[in-house]
Order: C-alpha cells, then structure tokens, then sequence
C-alpha cells in the first residue's frame, strides 16, 4: 500500500500554483520522481518542511515511493535538529539549501538532498511517516502514522468537506502539522489545486492571492481565526470562498458564534472539526448548517469513526450532558510511538483504538462538546477547577492570558490587565478565595506552530 500512487491520472489538472507559476499533474508527478530516484531505496529520511514547491514535492515522492520522511519545520533550532539526527540516524536529508552541513547530492527549486551516514534501522511495512506533536519543540517523540492511516483520514474528510477536483486550497499552517497536512493530503487525492504561500492571513499578500487565483477554501487554528477578526474578515472581498474550516483546539463560543454569522451572511460554509495528530488528522466534524444551532459543539464523529465516553470506573457513559474521557475509534488512529530510530519497527500499538485526553459530554442530538484537557484539571480548596475554562472566561472580557499551575494555586499568564482586577474578576466567578490565584505580567504567550499555546514554556 502507498499514497498517491495514481495521481498522475488527473495529469492536466493544475496541482499546485507558487509565485505566479502553475505545475499540472503529469509534471509534478514527473519531479516527484526525479527526487526518488536518486534515493533508489526505502529508507528513513528528514523532510524540512515549509511551504513552499520543494517541501512539497518530496513529501509526495516519499510517500508514492515508499520512502519514510520525518516531518521537521524549517524554524526548528540546529540543537533540537541534531539531537534528532541523533536519535534517528537517517540516510538522506530534504532540506533548504544550507539548513544543515553535509554531502549534498542533489538540488531543487531551493532545496537539496543530503547523504548521511545513517542506521539502517528495520522500518515496519506499513509505515508511512512520522509527524511530532510539539511543534518545533524538536521532542524526540513522534507519532507513526500508516498508509492505511493516511488514505483512511483522507478519504473520510474527502466525504464530509465533498472536496472536488476543481477545488483550490490555500496553506496557512505548516506542512509539518497533521491539520496543514491533510488539506495537501486531500486536495491531491482528488486532483484539485494547492496555492503554496509562506504569508500570514494577517499579510496582504494572502488576501491577493486568494483573489487572483480564486481559492474556495482554507483552514485555521483558533488564533487564526483571533487575527482574521482583527482584519474584520467580514468586509473583506472574497468571492470565490466555497468554504473554510478549523481545527487545531477549541474555537471560543463567542468566536465560532461570529464568524458562523460572518459565513451565513457571505454564503459560504464554515466547518468547526476536532482532531489530533494521534488520529492521523480528523476525528469530528460539525455539519456547516448546524454550526449556528450547535455552536460550541465539535459536531459528530467522521465517517467510519465513533466516538464514546468513558467515567472514571471506566464504564461507557450513555446518558447526555454528563463529561467523560472521549475515547475514538476508526482506522485512521495512527500505530503509536516513537523515540528513537529503533522504534520504527514495532507495528500497530493501538489496535484503532484513541483515548483522546480530552473530557467532553454528548448532546441530547448525539453532538460532542469538548470540556476540557483531562491533564488540565486541578484541586483548589476541595474543588475541581478546569484550568480550559478559566482561560475562556477571561478571555470573553478581553484578557489575553494563558493558565496552568498545581493544587490549590492557579496561575495566570497575563498579556494584559492588572493583576487585582483578574484575581477580582476570578474570585467573583468562582467562588474561591483570591489567594488560589498568581497573575504574573509576561510579554507574549508562546505558541507552537499551529498556534496552540506552550504551557511547558511558561514559567
């Protein structure tokens, strides 16, 4: 099994636009094979991903050629990188010119192939590749996702999103990350068209393009869709939008509430989706015409997946609005673990089986709300407090904060506001007393390349 063996048959159809150039499929496809050929073996090898047409076009060689990347974003630091050179020994490098010294063999559009003197570590049969779930943290661990993994996500979300063949995406996240993945994952499948472009939303450029090439669709993260409000996406001029889609962490009610009004009114379809990089990609989806009905909800399970919820004795809950774990199954829950490049031999762990971490309650219809990180609960003074929440409600009044702590003392991050005012404002919400609570004043919140939030980061 691979992916994208049979992409060549959409050979006219335009595959992906980049600074005013327009490759179809039969020469993408032919590039593509130039880069495996001078590989010549199934073999572990480092992709430097951006977002531009040479990260992509090795990512789609490797994977049509049986070729394993571990997926590295070009802002990862030298000594996280070498500590993963270390730790996985591969054969070959694709990476832009100069990321990194050593033999370099080869050399496109910008980028180049380095030989290294690699393991050659047993590589399982199914395993496609490996992507990190920390950003560009440089941890060692990485989720192994198969081939079965990856066209099963694909062809689901293909399903529910009903991604044509004419379609045109955009990137605005990572190619290292599952989510910016699985929109080139998609839209390839189907012989549609990728726009590659490093600019931000927030950028002119971005906007200008979507124009000039009539895009439909492209996807975004909570703080995405923070900066398209400051850019009042609802007066900005984009008639060729079919669609856009978030995932990457929970949208604030208020937030989805907005843009769900924003897209209704522009006749285009926003789609709120849950997942995780343990699940190849998606798990959730919440149908376009019930975003504003069910706002806050991360819809239903995808096609050929199913959800349940777990209490703590372990015991399947199934009544409605009472929180459990979600616990996920489908084919595309990836095979596990890996720290080293001695891991990537063991096979499927998992056995289609996630429990996701997140806690989260059933509607009386059957739709998924999201409650909280499992992890990010904690006791005060006797009480469960959730830490998700805390966050939530200030930011509804204007506070840019992040939160973590211990029992029975909460800490808050602060980018703005005093440090009496929150505590105020938090005790009267709560109901506990003022000393649970540190505000400390910092500069900025760290984020990963998705823009989730680094709570290891904080203080």
């Amino acid at each position: 099994m691979t992916v994208f063996s049979n992409i060549e048959k959409y050979e006219s159809n335009t595959a992906v636009i980049f600074e005013d150039q327009q490759v179809d499929y039969a020469t993408f496809v032919a590039h593509t094979q130039k880069v495996a050929d001078v590989i010549g073996e199934r073999c572990l090898v480092f992709l430097v991903c951006s977002n531009t047409y040479a990260a992509l076009t090795g990512y789609v060689s490797f994977l049509r050629n049986r070729i394993v990347p571990l997926m590295i974003n070009h802002t990862m630091n030298p000594e996280m990188f070498e500590k993963l050179k270390e730790n996985y020994q591969p054969k070959y490098i694709w990476q832009p010119k100069g990321f990194s010294e050593g033999n370099s063999i080869y050399d496109f559009y910008g980028y180049e192939l380095i030989c290294c003197k690699g393991e050659d570590y047993p590589l399982v049969e199914d395993l496609a590749l490996l992507l990190t779930t920390s950003g560009s943290t440089g941890s060692p661990k990485y989720v192994k996702q198969s081939y079965k993994n990856i066209k099963a996500n694909a062809n689901s979300i293909i399903e529910y999103l009903d991604v044509r063949s004419s379609d045109r995406a955009i990137t605005t996240l990572p190619m290292s990350y599952t989510y910016g993945l699985s929109i080139i994952n998609t839209h390839l499948l189907q012989g549609a068209s990728i726009v590659l472009t490093e600019a931000t939303v927030m950028q002119r450029e971005f906007v200008n393009l979507i124009r000039k090439y009539n895009v439909n669709n492209f996807g975004g993260v909570p703080y995405t869709y923070e900066m398209l409000k400051k850019l009042h996406f609802e007066k900005l001029e984009l008639p060729s939008l079919r669609y856009i889609t978030q995932a990457g962490g929970k949208l604030g009610k208020e937030l989805h509430s907005e843009f769900a009004k924003i897209c209704n009114d522009k006749g285009m379809q926003l789609i709120v989706m849950y997942g995780q990089t343990e699940a190849t990609a998606r798990m959730s989806w919440l149908p376009w015409d019930k975003t504003v009905e069910k706002c806050g909800s991360i819809g239903i399970a995808i096609p050929g997946g199913r959800f349940s919820l777990i209490d703590v004795e372990g015991n399947e809950i199934q009544d409605s609005e009472i929180v459990g774990e979600l616990v996920y199954r489908g084919e595309n829950v990836t095979m596990g673990y890996a720290s080293s490049g001695e891991d990537l031999i063991l096979g499927d762990e998992r056995g289609g089986l996630l429990e996701t971490g997140d806690m989260a309650y059933m509607d009386a219809d059957g739709y998924y709300y999201i409650a909280g990180r499992k992890k990010r609960f904690l006791k005060v003074y006797g009480n469960r407090v959730n830490l998700d929440e805390v966050e939530n409600l200030l930011k509804e009044i204007g506070y840019e904060t992040a939160v973590a702590g211990e029992d029975n003392h909460v800490k808050i991050y602060a980018v703005n506001g005093s440090a009496e005012d929150i505590k105020g404002f938090l005790a009267q919400k709560t109901g506990l007393n003022m000393r649970a609570f540190e505000v400390l004043s910092i500069e900025r919140i760290p984020r990963s390349d998705s823009g989730k939030v680094l709570y290891s980061e904080l203080g």
